[in-house]
């Protein structure tokens, strides 16, 4: 047996290298690498991807669309709106309505209505703004407007005893609750050319005389006078009380309007709203409440219509009157 003492002498007992000490670490790196990268990007969000690029045409096309920023001096100042269109515009500045400023599109100025508004506005010293038809198009939310456009002010509404006359048998058109403007431009129109002397509606749930009110009236926002109160029902009571006759409009009336003497007593057509019609305690204060005979087939009439139809009535029975 060989002496350990020999030990020194067997190449596999040499130790090669010290003690291994404390090692340098890698400073997290290894740690990140196995955490991963997280979740994938969307493709389009990916600058390699085919997906990315398409992303940057779409963007590119929105913001072309888009158009750029309306300035500043061709906004509206709060309450403000714009009539626009030629004839709503050239029916409006005629009438005698209140306007601002016109604006229009130079190719325009060759049109004679067009041409007409110019010269009524040059005369009364209103300015005139000259715009491209993009900023007309962003100005009018995308409108019909033929190249032409007024900024008329909000409506001035009057009290109710400013649409009530003492002379002769009066006329009153009374909204309950129709709130589309629609409606209340041709309700308007027909007052006017049946000779009311105003409207009644409400300060809630009613539409407002605005842009769209003075377009569909053709001119007969400017002439007739638009009474708003917050009370309707007590509004009609105010008018009973100085001898106006309340006559309501319904579908379901047992009363035919043919058989309703309407011809020599001051008047307040009472008309509901689209949908529901006239409201409990309206119909309760109405005088009466007549219906305007329909084909069976058809449920009911437009608003607009059937005010128009009863007033025309009216206008008949009391033009024969008189003669």
């Amino acid at each position: 047996m060989a002496s350990l003492a020999n030990h020194r002498g067997r190449p596999g007992a040499v130790r090669k290298h010290a003690r291994k000490g404390s090692t340098k670490g890698s400073g997290g790196h290894n740690r990140r690498r196995l955490e991963g990268r997280g979740p994938t990007p969307k493709a389009e969000d990916r600058t390699y991807h085919p997906a990315h690029k398409r992303k940057l045409e779409r963007e590119a096309a929105e913001r072309r669309a888009a158009g750029p920023k309306l300035r500043a001096s061709l906004r509206q100042p709060e309450g403000f709106e714009l009539v626009c269109g030629r004839n709503a515009v050239y029916e409006a500045v005629r009438s005698g309505i209140p306007y601002e400023r016109v604006f229009m599109v130079a190719a325009m100025s060759n049109d004679e209505r067009v041409a007409e508004v110019a010269r009524a506005a040059m005369a009364d010293g209103t300015p005139l703004v000259e715009v491209s038809r993009g900023e007309l198009d962003k100005m009018t939310d995308g409108q019909v407007h033929q190249g032409i456009a007024i900024e008329v002010p909000p409506h001035r509404y009057v009290r109710l005893e400013d649409i009530v006359v003492g002379d002769r048998p009066g006329l009153i058109v009374a909204l309950d609750s129709v709130t589309d403007p629609h409606n209340l431009g041709a309700i308007m129109r027909s007052a006017a050319a049946f000779r009311a002397d105003g409207v009644l509606i409400t300060e809630r749930r009613s539409a407002s005389v605005n842009a769209t009110v003075w377009k569909v009236s053709a001119g007969a926002a400017a002439r007739l006078p638009v009474a708003r109160e917050t009370n309707f029902v007590r509004s009609l009571k105010e008018l009973q009380k100085l001898g106006y006759f309340v006559v309501g409009l319904a579908g379901d009336a047992d009363v035919d309007l043919g058989a309703a003497d309407l011809a020599d007593v001051p008047l307040v057509i009472v008309t509901g709203s689209e949908g529901a019609g006239l409201s409990r305690l309206v119909r309760e204060t109405c005088d009466v409440v007549v219906s305007i005979p329909i084909d069976s087939a058809m449920e009911s009439l437009n608003a607009s219509v059937a005010t128009a139809i009863v007033l025309y009535h009216v206008d008949r029975e009391r033009a024969a009157a008189r003669a």
